[in-house]
């Protein structure tokens, strides 16, 4: 499907891939480069992947590196997204929420920083990651966090309004039906995802995603290896509501850039009007609209 003819004036936005290790300090460096060259290429927003801040190598280390929301390492941000003029999404922060003190657990936080440095949406990761897969290794995200309690309604940005989830939230189609009917334009899954997982699902599902809610996807990832008991797939991507991948990153850490065209967003949703054709009264109102 062709794009706009005056491509140059859409938004551009840029998808970071990052390699995390437990080193705080490190990443930080890591990401301000990345997000600093995305300014200096022009785009309005960059997306960071989950787990930006660090991968630790156990629940423990996880716990005793996170931080709260307002701590130092997002006031770090806060100080680049005014800095760079950028919209931020730091696509997932390990959170020590108001009941760290009697959990001891805490949130995978996706956090929406505006270009004055400014928290404007904050969602925390619904579908923990309690998985075994063969020649990946067992993950449980559970050992160490807490599921979130909702889903955040799309946040209006200056690429259009983005719908928030992360990572293994792509496997439930309910949640981003629910997110492209409370209004999104462009769904992100910010990942993590594993070296057996990855070649098999990322791509498929991302594409699946863009087609079934005719969004845009941006999926900022982690790749390589974190540390000796942890590596993730990479291949960071933008696919547009035809399903299109319009851009992917190279392998290792680095940056690719996309316009999003809304204009085409929205000729495709009337010439495929999907939403008018679903039959609630044969199968249910699946991902109903947020309240």
């Amino acid at each position: 499907m062709a794009v706009s003819s005056s491509s140059w004036e859409l938004p551009l936005v840029a998808v970071c891939q990052v390699t995390s290790t437990p080193d705080k300090e490190q990443n930080f460096k890591t990401c301000a480069e990345l997000i600093r060259e995305a300014a200096r290429l022009g785009a309005c927003l960059a997306f960071l992947p989950e787990a930006f801040d660090f991968i630790a190598r156990d629940p423990a280390e996880t716990r005793r590196l996170s931080e709260p929301l307002g701590g130092n390492l997002l006031e770090e941000y806060t100080q680049l997204a005014r800095e760079c003029g950028l919209w931020l999404s730091l696509g997932g922060f390990h959170e020590r929420g108001q009941d760290w003190e009697q959990t001891q657990k805490i949130y995978n936080c996706h956090v929406i920083l505006n270009n004055m440095g400014s928290v404007v949406a904050t969602y925390r990761k619904t579908h923990l990651c309690d998985v075994e897969i063969p020649g990946q290794g067992p993950m449980r995200e559970s050992n160490s966090t807490i599921p979130g309690p909702s889903l955040e309604s799309p946040i209006s940005t200056p690429a259009g309004k983005i719908g928030l989830a992360v990572c293994y939230d792509m496997r439930f189609p309910e949640l981003s039906l629910a997110l492209v009917q409370a209004g999104a334009e462009i769904l992100t899954y910010p990942s993590a995802f594993g070296s057996v997982t990855g070649p098999a699902h990322w791509e498929v599902l991302l594409r699946a995603r863009a087609i079934e809610t005719q969004c845009y996807v941006v999926a900022a990832a982690q790749c390589g290896r974190h540390h000796e008991k942890r590596a993730s797939y990479g291949h960071s991507m933008v696919v547009d509501p035809w399903g299109t991948v319009v851009a992917r990153c190279s392998e290792g850490p680095g940056l690719c850039l996309a316009r999003i065209d809304l204009n085409y967003l929205q000729q495709l949703r009337k010439q495929l009007p999907v939403f008018q054709h679903r039959r609630p009264d044969l199968y249910g109102n699946l991902g109903h609209p947020l309240s």
